[in-house]
Formats: structure tokens, sequence, C-alpha cells
């Protein structure tokens, strides 16, 4: 097994077969790539496919290449697109954040506190992160096995598996609220450290957004649940009822007339028939005039339909008329309320119209100024009531 020398060394490997590296990784979930498939994908360039076969970046089994799974779990964690929901992990910082508290009280060198406080720190953050993580990867998880797997009785294990899981997630959640609570009174007092503080504040608040979102998984896997059970039950036995009518014998061994005597069920109902209305427009056309005939003789119908003409038009029907409207010009009303020295209510409740307009009227022009004219008013603080009508006091500026 070769070992890689240096971290710029991993990098440049990485950077020579990322073209390939990159296409094996999209495919993952085929079931296998073939070797000449990444010679022609690499214009024959086999020396990178020897290199990272070298280097174990991948590996070959006979005329099919993968990629190794350290390196396809690593992108998988980093990509945040693993569908495989792992707890043991959470499990195990759990016990790095006491087993570096436990050194950090024991530190006699500012030098080792720090260290182990900066390892504390970084773990507090990957159980927040893989905590969020884990929740979504169950919930794409659930939702994939409800709706795609076919088999019901698989689809019913992972779902089962799945509520495994989640209460995994929730026993990891209550036992980093105790972990936090139980150093709460020796190492985050004695850790004064604001970057600690954060973190363990953001921790609190994931894992408390992670408990409410948990509750919404569990009743949405509890609901599945129960679809596939009365589905597969639904199943079973209608099953049965094709076998016993397949021997002929479901009218005597079940109640099925007296079921379907008493169901009014709309599918049992009569399918109606509607009849197909044709188009005005296309029958008016020249070219169907001879199928029209040639179905009106079909029918040997002895009605003749005769066209009724319109009435003579008057000489008064003829005679324009113009109908007349009397409009309010708001503009007018705003050139004479700027020369008028009064408020704009007041203003208009004695305003002489062109035509008579009621006090319901006139508020709605007070509203109408203000929004049209809103730059060229002063809006003040007072407030009068008129009509049991509060109105404010505008002026002009």
């Amino acid at each position: 097994m070769s070992q890689f020398n240096s971290i710029k060394e991993l990098l440049n490997t990485l950077n020579r077969g990322n073209k390939l590296i990159a296409e094996m990784f999209e495919k993952r979930k085929s079931p296998s790539y073939r070797y000449d498939y990444a010679v022609e994908l690499l214009e024959n360039n086999e020396d990178i496919i020897k290199l990272l076969l070298n280097k174990n970046i991948i590996a070959q089994n006979g005329a099919f290449i993968e990629l190794d799974d350290q390196f396809l779990n690593f992108f998988e964690a980093v990509l945040e697109v693993n569908e495989e929901i792992n707890t043991s992990y959470i499990n195990e910082n759990i016990q790095q954040v006491k087993e570096y508290a436990t050194y950090y009280l024991q530190s006699n060198t500012e030098a080792d506190r720090f260290r182990y406080l900066r390892n504390v720190k970084s773990v507090l953050q990957k159980i927040g992160r893989s905590t969020l993580r884990n929740i979504i990867d169950l919930n794409r998880n659930i939702e994939n096995a409800f709706k795609t797997e076919p088999n019901y009785k698989i689809k019913l294990s992972k779902l089962e598996n799945y509520k495994r899981k989640l209460e995994s997630i929730q026993a990891l959640i209550e036992q980093t609220e105790r972990l936090l609570r139980e150093e709460e009174e020796t190492f985050f007092k004695l850790a004064t450290d604001e970057g600690l503080k954060e973190i363990r504040i953001q921790l609190i608040l994931d894992l408390t957004e992670s408990r409410q979102n948990l509750i919404e998984t569990r009743q949405q896997i509890i609901e599945y649940i129960n679809q596939i059970k009365y589905q597969s039950k639904f199943i079973e036995k209608l099953k049965q009822l094709k076998y016993l009518r397949d021997q002929f014998e479901i009218k005597h061994k079940t109640n099925i007339r007296e079921v379907l005597t008493h169901n009014n069920a709309l599918v049992f109902e009569t399918k109606p028939s509607y009849r197909l209305k044709l188009s005005i427009d296309n029958l008016q056309k020249d070219e169907h005039l001879a199928l029209i005939q040639k179905v009106r003789n079909r029918y040997k119908s002895a009605i003749n339909p005769s066209k009724q003409l319109a009435a003579n038009l008057t000489a008064k029907d003829l005679e324009l008329e113009a109908e007349k409207e009397i409009y309010i010009d708001l503009y007018k009303i705003r050139n004479d309320f700027k020369q008028s020295g009064n408020h704009l209510f007041g203003f208009l409740m004695h305003y002489e119209f062109v035509r008579v307009v009621s006090f319901e009227e006139r508020v709605t022009v007070f509203c109408q100024i203000i929004s049209m004219f809103e730059n060229e008013l002063e809006l003040t603080d007072k407030f009068l009531i008129e009509n049991n009508i509060e109105y404010a006091v505008v002026y002009p500026k």
C-alpha cells in the first residue's frame, strides 16, 4: 500500500485524476464502472489510472474499477450527500468531549489547556452539525423508502429501522444535553473562553431545533407505517377475493352480494354519456355543407328550418345618443385647496362640486387627494372628529 508523503502530494494526485474521480463519484450508485470507460474518458492516458490505483484512491476488480471506500465516504461527508445515518460517531464525540474536558482540568501548562480547549470546541461543533445532518438524511430516506420502494415488506422494514434510528438520535440529543449540564459546573465555568460560550449556546440551539424536527419526523414515520399496514391488509384481502372469484366460489363463501347491495359508491353508478357539441363557427364553413346535408338526409327529418329575419330598423334606432358623465376633477380641487387657507377636510366639507356629493363621497375624495398628492401636503399630528369619523388635519406645503 503506497502512502502519501505530504498533503501537497495528496492534493496533486487528486487534481491529476479529478476528471475520472468526479465522474466515478457521480456514478457511485451504478453497479460498476468499466476500466475501458476510464481509459476513454482520460483520452488513453492510463498513467493517471495507474497512479490512482497505486495510491489506493480507486480499486480494480477485473474489468471494473470503483472508488475506495475511504475516499468515497470522505467526499460524501464533505458534500453532505451521504444517505447512511450513522449515530455511533456522535456517541464517540460525546466521549471525546468528556476526555478533553478532563485533560483540560488536569493540565498544568497554558499551552496544554489551550490545545484541549480547542479540541473540545471542535468536537462540540461536530456534534451540532452531525445531528442536524442526520435528521435531514433521515427525513430524505423516509420519503424515498415510502415513495419508491415497491415491496411492501421491505418498505415496512425500512421504516421500522428508521424509527429505531430516530430513537437513537433522540437518545444522543438527551445525552449531549446531560453532558452540557454536568460539565457546566466544572469545565465550562473554569474555561472562560468567549468562543467556547458561543459554540455551547449554538449547540443548545441546534439540539432544540433537532428535537422539534424529530417530533414531526416521528409523526411522519407513524403515519407512513399505518398507511403501509392498511394497504398491505387491503392487498391481502383483495388477493383472497380474487382467488375465490377465480374458483367461482366468491358468491357462496362471502357476503359480496349483500355488501354491494348496500354500497352506493359512485363507481357502481352507470357511466353517463354526453353528446359532443360541435363548433358553430366550424359548421358554418362552406366545406361542411355537404356533410350537414348528408347527416340530415340520414335522419330523414321533415323539419325544414327557415331563417327568421330581424325587423327593420326605425329612424329612432339610427339616431346617435351621447352618454354624459360628470366626474370630479381632483387636480382642480387640489389647486382650489392650496388657495383656500383652510385644512383639507374642512375645505372639502364646504366645497361646491359640479354635482351633489354626499358626506361619504367627500370623505373618499379626502383620502384620494392625500394618496395622490402626498408630497404636496403636510400631515400634522393633530386629529379632529366629525360625524364619528376621526381625520388628520392636513395643510398644503
